[in-house]
């Protein structure tokens, strides 16, 4: 990395001017957290004092925490769904915010089967583009020369869609790539995207991703970074080049570009860089044809330095599959968002991803966090508004409930998300992102949520190394059909061996295996009340997940937001994945269970 001379961070070496300047902006506002808070609530009880939502609870223009702690309630999407409906259906009056509402932005949760509607404002863009402009100076840090070649990031939009009062409602990432902010984004020789925009601005799905894949291959010596939004949109990407590698290789070796690719826009940019490289093509097709996909990633793009995908999560199941396409690269995960806000970045982006944890930034909204105590839960009540915690005062090691307050007009807003802090840069905390929270699976009186399910699924699939097999995706389900009710595992597999898969007695062996890493509630209705039958393992036909997906989409889920649900009770969807099971095999004993122990 070209380093400047005289050029200092207090985060490292950086790589330009600009980069100094922000790398100082970070250093300055996580020094500074809880000044910061307060001019910002102060800043956003200012400009929306006067609206409809603050005035119901009387604070008189108050602009002060204490005041708004005391009166302000503590909301979920619930509380403020009768409020966004009269938005949707075209009240104008600033009902939570001062600024006209610009769009609506849908959540990848849902209410009642329905995508939620989150509304937001136009200078939310400028906000998110902020948080943005920070990431590549810190990546700078970390990988030398990322202005000496590009990105392969797979990034696509979806259909927007009107509610009744006419204002749009899409994703927030289709809203940020059809913005000026990113259309015009002034050029950046460390952020050049082999994709241009016109590949990524298409709504049709196929022509988009063939359109980006294509662009990747072309320019395959000079990419430096693969990536999409999630691990699972960056698997969805290789699976479409092992079903139409032998389409773009003639593409490549005639200059033309495929016909099932009509957009105008498309075409025109394509046909600036396609030209006839026969050679390329039988570099691509020999790379191709053969069972053997390891370390695709690397052989196509061999400069590659990193994956930039979220890992975290519900996503970390992914990281056997990635690690196994493109050869043990660096996962990077560089930012913390969601629909409602955007939060924080990650200062270390080249960790493993078991470490990755976020750094709350405290100028893109006012943060509180409830602790997060199974044991003594804390009691949240809108006729009496709980006294949160402030971002500044969170605790290294406990776990805390995500409440934000926006520019948009959010206020002690419940995003769901349950985080843990892990330490500290200067005085801003830093947060492991550990769960939605939510319930995923109940039959009697057991609750298991995704960060258990997913716990019982990495012990599980560890019996299956000996056999050289991985497990691509799963979802669950609980079936209550039968008596009693028992758990539904549906899993994909990837076995790399197919002389030595594994056996049915290993298939029920980690039935068991999940059952024993299950809570205590779950093992006590399965021991002692038989109110539970045996976890039962469905193994599907490789490329169910992908039909999933696209049933999904049909239905209009967004491509990039689109996470495999870790729970489906939709039938059709049960339906589909019972139409492709290969295998079935159940637990084949009770798991242990006394009353002494505790979990």
């Amino acid at each position: 990395m070209a380093i400047v001379s005289g050029l200092s961070s207090p985060l490292g070496p950086p790589a330009c001017e600009k980069d100094a300047k922000v790398l100082q902006f970070i250093d300055d506002m996580t020094k500074n957290i809880d000044p910061e808070q307060v001019r910002v609530l102060a800043e956003i009880l200012t400009r929306n004092a006067n609206t409809e939502y603050l005035q119901r609870f009387n604070i008189s223009g108050a602009i002060d925490r204490e005041t708004f702690k005391s009166k302000v309630p503590v909301v979920t999407y619930e509380d403020l769904k009768p409020d966004i409906d009269r938005i949707a259906n075209g009240d104008r009056s600033p009902i939570f915010s001062s600024h006209p509402i610009s769009e609506f932005l849908t959540s990848s949760g849902t209410s009642a089967g329905e995508r939620k509607l989150m509304p937001t404002v136009a200078d939310e863009l400028e906000r998110r583009q902020k948080l943005y402009n920070l990431l590549q100076p810190v990546m700078n840090l970390y990988v030398p020369g990322l202005d000496k070649g590009k990105g392969l990031y797979f990034l696509f939009i979806k259909a927007e869609t009107k509610t009744p009062s006419g204002l749009v409602a899409r994703p927030v990432l289709t809203s940020y790539y059809k913005s000026e902010q990113f259309k015009t984004r002034p050029y950046d020789p460390y952020n050049v995207y082999t994709s241009p925009n016109e590949t990524i601005l298409c709504v049709d799905s196929f022509q988009s991703m063939y359109s980006q894949m294509l662009c990747g291959l072309l320019m395959r010596e000079e990419v430096l970074r693969v990536g999409a939004v999630f691990a699972s949109g960056l698997l969805r990407a290789i699976r479409f080049l092992q079903l139409n590698w032998k389409q773009l290789s003639r593409d490549i070796a005639s200059g033309t570009l495929n016909p099932r690719v009509s957009d105008p826009s498309i075409r025109n940019c394509i046909s600036e860089i396609l030209k006839p490289n026969p050679q390329l093509a039988e570099f691509v097709a020999k790379e191709c044809e053969g069972e053997n996909w390891e370390g695709i990633i690397t052989r196509i793009w061999p400069n590659t330095k990193y994956l930039d995908v979220i890992v975290t999560g519900a996503m970390a199941q992914y990281i056997p599959t990635l690690d196994y396409y493109s050869g043990g690269l660096p996962k990077v995960c560089t930012m913390y968002a969601s629909s409602e806000c955007y939060f924080g970045l990650n200062l270390n982006p080249m960790c493993k991803p078991s470490e990755v944890c976020y750094t709350i930034m405290p100028n893109m909204g006012y943060f509180e966090f409830i602790p997060h105590d199974l044991v003594n839960p804390v009691q949240i009540s809108r006729d009496s508004p709980p006294h949160l915690v402030d971002l500044a005062d969170v605790e290294i090691g406990k776990e805390y409930e995500l409440v934000i307050t926006t520019y948009a007009g959010l206020c002690r807003y419940r995003v769901g998300d349950i985080l843990q802090v892990t330490g500290f840069h200067n005085s801003a905390p830093q947060f492991k992102f550990v769960r939605r929270k939510n319930v995923l699976l109940s039959i009697d009186s057991d609750k298991t949520d995704e960060s258990e399910l997913q716990t019982a699924i990495e012990n599980a699939t560890a019996l299956l190394r000996p056999y050289d097999t991985t497990l691509v995706e799963y979802t669950s389900f609980a079936d209550t059909k039968t008596i009693p009710g028992h758990y539904v595992i549906y899993w994909e597999l990837l076995v790399k061996d197919p002389s030595n898969p594994p056996s049915d007695d290993v298939l029920s062996q980690c039935c068991l295996a999940m059952e024993e890493s299950l809570n205590s509630v779950y093992r006590q209705c399965r021991v002692a009340d038989n109110s539970i039958g045996p976890l039962e393992i469905r193994v599907v036909k490789n490329g169910t997940f992908e039909e999933l997906m696209d049933y999904a989409i049909s239905r209009g889920a967004s491509i990039n937001q689109y996470k495999a649900p870790r729970c489906v009770n939709f039938t059709p969807i049960v339906e589909l994945l019972d139409s492709r099971v290969i295998s079935v095999n159940f637990s084949p004993k009770a798991p242990h269970w006394t009353p002494e122990r505790r979990r």
